[in-house]
């Protein structure tokens, strides 16, 4: 990351634990898996504006609001104007409707194709009939992984797939696969999120898709925990409050 955007960087969400990954493929999305700007367009410029200041390469660029311009980087939104002399991190909201246009930018091109998802590579947890399911991705030892798990413990009738995606600390790989390879997956993760009660480390030659995760998590852009997919393919970063994932699993839910 380049001096600028490290000296700028501010948490874009409060509760989410963010970690750098090095240069990943495109998001696989919407607006992420299309051609790269028109050789020669304003959106091809500021993409090699952008990439020769900041060091990063650009996935995406739109035109935005107030003649500024989206540049998409690894799942993460930058607004900068024409000539790139100027780079805003933050989130844009209509002051008129206070729709978050931000969010709106990266619901759309960052969507996920859910039922494409490997959920065999997930730590399965069904609470009632399982009728509504999301996807999280977390890290054992992100503490709003923990928080968000026990919020979640007031959802109904729920299946979650947890995605043990170890990118925060040294030994995140070891905890997650000690996870993964206990007897019951479920209980082991709850055990751990909720007690801190750690299962018992596991055998050297036991498989687990915990590289693949990683592998997925940077080709969607996910570059912090806990990242949640809905079933309508739209994500939210952070711990999330209760009340807005009620709202989103019934929003999906008729769809």
């Amino acid at each position: 990351m380049n001096r600028w955007i490290r000296r700028a960087a501010v948490p874009a969400l409060a509760l989410m634990c963010s970690v750098v990954l090095a240069q990943a493929p495109a998001p696989k999305g919407a607006d992420a898996g299309k051609a790269a700007p028109v050789a020669g367009s304003t959106e091809a410029q500021i993409a090699a504006r952008f990439a020769e200041r900041s060091g990063m390469k650009p996935d995406q660029v739109f035109r935005s609001q107030g003649g500024l311009y989206e540049v998409l980087v690894r799942g993460e939104l930058y607004y900068v104007d024409p000539a790139v002399n100027f780079v805003i991190m933050g989130r844009m909201f209509d002051s008129r409707t206070r729709e978050d246009l931000t969010q709106k930018r990266l619901d759309a091109a960052l969507k996920i194709d859910f039922k494409s998802l490997p959920f065999d590579r997930a730590v399965k947890t069904v609470r009632g009939n399982g009728s509504r399911v999301l996807v999280t991705f977390e890290d054992p030892n992100c503490p709003y992984c923990k928080k968000l798990w026990q919020n979640m413990s007031q959802l109904n009738n729920v299946t979650i797939y947890t995605f043990l995606y170890p990118i925060l600390s040294p030994d995140s790989h070891e905890k997650s696969k000690a996870i993964w390879c206990s007897k019951d997956r479920a209980a082991a993760w709850d055990d751990y999120m909720v007690q801190g009660k750690a299962p018992a480390a596991a055998a050297a030659d036991c498989k687990n898709p915990l590289e693949q995760n990683v592998a997925l998590g940077r080709e969607f852009g996910i570059n912090g925990t806990p990242t949640i997919i809905f079933a309508d393919g739209t994500r939210g970063a952070g711990a999330i409050p209760m009340e807005s994932i009620e709202q989103r699993l019934a929003a999906t839910s008729k769809k």
